[in-house]
């Protein structure tokens, strides 16, 4: 139905007598607003009442001062959504009531209305906030910068309705750049310092019987785009865990639409955990029928446009990678179509590709200090095509991109100034020349097998067996040795010298896939190859293997390193499985880890590669990546998780494979009955789940997060870790509905 014929088909009635008609020409009205005409004099103001039927509650909406008349409009607060009733109370100038029942009359409110608001009795002191925001300026005076599942580095500004129990609740708008916590505003903003913490909680939260307050957040989603292409939305957002009840959401709806009217109506409810969303679902009826417009979280963070990963500054040339055989460079500010599998040090990142924190790109561009965003349609855009193939800087921020044209000087002083002085030699032990069972190696034999492989040994130590895989790592001496015995050193000297090497990164990779493909050819040492046909034969026949990277520059806790390095599956029938070990060990020579290599000045010549075998996954029902700690909010814990049906990629996704992606938050803990309660908020769920369900069950995402809790608590000892520490894992459900975990390295931020 159209909103006109509806307004049009509205009761409206005047407690004065006077009959308010919608305005004769529909279309100077904007169609999202109910509109009301009314007579109005200088001599009256006129309160705006609306009802969803003629024997509802009448709930007041708006309020006005007078003109000469003869007719005066006012548009409800909230957008159209419904048939609503709507009466104009005109009164007196010189005999005002107090509608909100604050001890100010209402003309007395109107003349404050940079301060104050008619129809919210909450008086706020400047310094500590508000009860009524008349601009996007006030709110970003406000609000402070914070993430939330789904959008990091967001505008929040806090609310606080008190006395939500009587007819005349409380709105307070928080300064939330001094008051980080809704209890901290409670106690110094509203002096309640004599309210206990427990008492302002179970007032606050988790109760729709005994509730006296809503403590809650409005956010400004600039990002977002409409169905109807409008862009930017704010969001009303409560504790994901508080099971707020729809007359309290409706409450804090309306008071809100009418306390911050330069929102224009632009407002929705998010019922940002599961907890709400089962609220939601229970109470729908209620929300439909009201005038609370409601976004899910599936439409909130899929209608973005833009996303800030890494924010930063950096300078290089800019192109677009579109599958073109082209050698990227730290000099480089690429504009990726697809995500990429693999990615070299480049100087910045965009990609048309929505991302998550944990993709591989990312987890790059927070090693590097890289810029990196997610911009839709990016390579189409005319400020960006016209700059295609100059050198630029390039600005990533919560709110958006600079590009501007800059110089090649520019850029080299750039790339020498965040490149480290002096060289770096990673640690190598040659002495083990021993294949080791997974299990048998400790956290400190790194330097021996590798962090990945040190990493997956303690994974054994600590979970069931079932739950590791169950391998053996070679160690960095077969490596070395096999190197030796080819004259592969003496080689690559020969091969840095060539002429045009350094300058040339055509010329760079051309000559790495050549040594690539000497390694692969180059017979394997006698005594080394024996040793790894021993393993071999010692695992069941027709067993196929993983063949892992594990080196020592990467997984460590300054230096990810995540993608440098390939693995590879062996086949039962493909023989030896020295050949395959040989593909590993050639791996160190990909050229995007000689690239990161050679920009972080690491010796050549002393990394070292280990390899780690056991047994492949066939036909996983899921895999997934997460971090042990809550990257969303450090203040409290919880576990960040992306997952994906089958062997789908989750850290590189395709645009038909999106993962899915929530925060498991830790609610309550009583270790000493081993009883932990959590949440789950979901950003978005995977497009490969034709029944829109999630891809994990309830089950299966606690035992996960008991399982992240372990894995926090034992490395974050070993690696001597802060209250910022985090482990990223890799885990899969097999056809058993087996959790598998098979690494761990630390996380990086």
């Amino acid at each position: 139905m159209s909103p006109y014929i509806s307004i049009a088909a509205l009761l409206c009635l005047a407690l004065t007598g006077t009959l308010a008609v919608p305005p004769d020409d529909a279309e100077t009205r904007e169609p999202s607003k109910h509109t009301v005409t009314y007579k109005t004099s200088s001599e009256l103001y006129h309160i705006l009442y609306r009802s969803t039927g003629l024997d509802g509650t009448w709930r007041p909406v708006r309020m006005k001062l007078g003109n000469e008349g003869p007719t005066d409009v006012m548009r409800d607060t909230v957008p159209y959504k419904s048939q609503a009733f709507y009466r104009v109370l005109s009164l007196p100038l010189d005999e005002p009531q107090d509608t909100d029942a604050d001890g100010l009359t209402d003309i007395e409110e109107l003349n404050l209305s940079e301060t104050q608001h008619p129809l919210n009795p909450a008086i706020v002191a400047e310094s500590h906030g508000t009860a009524i925001v008349t601009s996007r300026e006030q709110y970003e005076r406000l609000a402070r910068r914070d993430s939330v599942p789904g959008a990091s580095n967001i505008r929040e500004m806090k609310f606080l309705i008190t006395e939500i129990d009587t007819a005349h609740p409380k709105l307070h708008l928080i300064d939330t750049k001094r008051h980080q916590f809704h209890l901290y505003f409670y106690w110094y903003g509203l002096g309640n310092r004599h309210v206990s913490h427990a008492t302002f909680n179970n007032q606050t939260y988790f109760t729709n019987t005994h509730r006296k307050n809503v403590a809650g957040s409005l956010l400004a989603h600039d990002n977002f785009t409409a169905a109807d292409g409008r862009q930017g939305i704010y969001t009303m957002e409560f504790w994901p865990t508080d099971p707020i009840a729809f007359r309290f959401v409706e409450t804090a709806y309306e008071m809100l639409s009418a306390s911050l009217p330069f929102i224009d109506g632009n407002l929705a409810y998010h019922p940002a955990g599961e907890t709400q969303r089962t609220v939601f679902s229970d109470e729908v009826g209620n929300f439909k029928s009201s005038m609370i417009r409601t976004v899910q979280t599936e439409e909130l963070f899929g209608s973005k446009t833009f996303e800030a990963l890494n924010p930063g500054v950096s300078f290089g040339r800019l192109i677009i990678a579109d599958g073109a055989n082209i050698s990227l460079t730290s000099r480089d500010i690429v504009i990726f179509r697809n995500l990429p599998n693999d990615l070299t040090h480049v100087a910045g990142i965009l990609t048309e590709l929505p991302q998550t924190p944990l993709s591989h790109v990312n987890l790059k561009a927070k090693q590097n200090n890289t810029p990196n965003a997610y911009l839709k349609d990016a390579s189409r855009l005319p400020e960006i095509q016209e700059l295609l193939g100059k050198y630029v800087l390039f600005e990533i921020t919560s709110d958006g991109y600079t590009l501007q044209e800059a110089t090649a000087e520019q850029v080299e002083q750039f790339i020498e100034s965040i490149r480290p002085k002096e060289s770096q030699i990673p640690v190598r032990d040659l002495s083990v020349e021993a294949i080791l069972p997974l299990g048998e190696i400790d956290f400190s034999q790194s330097t021996q097998f590798g962090a990945k492989a040190a990493n997956l040994s303690e994974l054994r130590r600590i979970l069931p067996i079932e739950m590791t895989p169950e391998g053996h790592a070679i160690p960095f001496s077969f490596y070395h040795r096999f190197m030796l015995a080819n004259g592969f050193y003496d080689i690559l000297v020969r091969m840095l010298a060539i002429q045009g090497f350094a300058q040339d990164p055509d010329l760079r990779e051309a000559e790495l896939a050549k040594f690539r493909q000497r390694l692969r050819k180059a017979p394997v040492p006698e005594g080394l190859s024996a040793k790894i046909s021993l393993l071999q034969a010692s695992l069941p026949e027709g067993t196929g293997l993983r063949c892992r990277s594990s080196t020592n520059n990467e997984d460590l806790p300054s230096f990810n390193g995540a993608g440098l390095y390939d693995s590879y599956t062996h086949y039962p029938h493909e023989g030896a499985l020295k050949e395959t070990v040989k593909q590993v060990w050639a791996s160190m020579w990909n050229y995007r880890a000689f690239e990161e290599r050679e920009f972080y000045r690491i010796s050549h010549f002393d990394a070292a590669m280990g390899v780690i075998v056991h047994p492949s996954y066939q036909d996983e029902i899921s895999n997934g990546v997460a971090v042990t700690r809550n990257i969303i909010d450090p203040n409290w814990i919880g576990y960040y998780v992306n997952v994906q049906v089958g062997e789908n990629l989750v850290t590189n996704p395709t645009q038909d494979a999106i993962p899915e992606e929530f925060l498991i938050s830790l609610l309550l803990a009583d270790p000493e009955i081993g009883n932990y309660e959590y949440e789950i908020q979901y950003v978005r769920k995977s497009n490969r789940r034709v029944d829109g369900q999630p891809i994990l069950s309830q089950q299966q995402v606690f035992d996960l997060a008991g399982r992240l809790r372990l894995i926090q608590t034992h490395f974050k000892r070993l690696y001597k870790g802060d209250n910022d520490f985090g482990m990223e894992i890799e885990f899969k459900i097999n056809q058993s509905e087996q959790l598998v975990i098979k690494q761990a390295r630390p996380w990086i931020d």
